[in-house]
Order: structure tokens, then sequence, then C-alpha cells
């Protein structure tokens, strides 16, 4: 029989995983557009992967701090389909040579990681309403 070990509930946002990775997400989604690089001198790619991907991070941080399942489950999605759309863009990153291959794939390894782990929590919330 496996020990089920009961984990503390986050007390506050920065205690998620999923807003610690997003927060990594975006350190990243920055670095690869640089000034001096190629997204960096297409200004609405870079602004849009940019604003995606903050979208991610911040709208976990807010969800949490409405303070209800309902609301943080809602946020959540957001949060979600963020992540989704920043997923999206390292295609077109990949596809216009603004990053290479492997840099690509793993934005979008991260992205499908914490996205699969916002969907978690949201079954979470919604099973806990």
């Amino acid at each position: 029989m496996v020990e089920q070990v009961e984990r503390p509930a986050a007390k506050c946002f920065e205690d998620l995983w999923i807003w610690r990775q997003a927060r990594v997400l975006v350190r990243h989604v920055y670095g690869d557009t640089l000034d001096g690089s190629a997204s960096a001198r297409d200004f609405a790619f870079r602004d849009q992967i940019r604003r995606a991907a903050i979208s991610v991070m911040n709208n976990i941080a807010e969800g949490f701090e409405r303070g209800t399942d309902a609301d943080f489950a809602r946020f959540l999605g957001i949060a979600k389909a963020s992540c989704g759309e920043v997923r999206s863009m390292y295609y077109l990153a990949e596809d216009c040579g603004y990053v290479e291959a492997p840099i690509a794939e793993e934005r979008r390894r991260q992205t499908r990681e914490i996205s699969s782990g916002i969907a978690t929590l949201i079954v979470h919330l919604r099973g806990a309403a």
C-alpha cells in the first residue's frame, strides 16, 4: 500500500509549482527575444509572445488572490489558454528562424508541462467546489 502524504495547501501564489514554472518560462521568453536577436526586430512577434507568457504567470497569481475556487479556476483557464498561445508562438518562432529547433521544442515542452499542471489544479478546484 502506498502511503498518502498530505501536502500543505499553498499559502500564497508563490508556493504554487505552476506559478514558479511560469516565471521561468517568462524569463526564457524574454531571453529568446532580447535586443539583437531576429525576433527582437519583429516587434509584433516579440510583444505578443512576451504578453502571452506574462499572462500565464499573472493569471495564476491573480486567480489565487481572488480567494474563491471558482474564480481561481476561471483565471487558471485563462492562464492555460495563454500557455497554448506561447506554445503556438514557438512554432512560428522556429518557422521564421527566430530560434533554433531544439530551443523551440524545449519551450514547447515547458508549456505542455505547465499546461498539464494547470489542468490538474483546475480539476481539483472544480471538484472541491
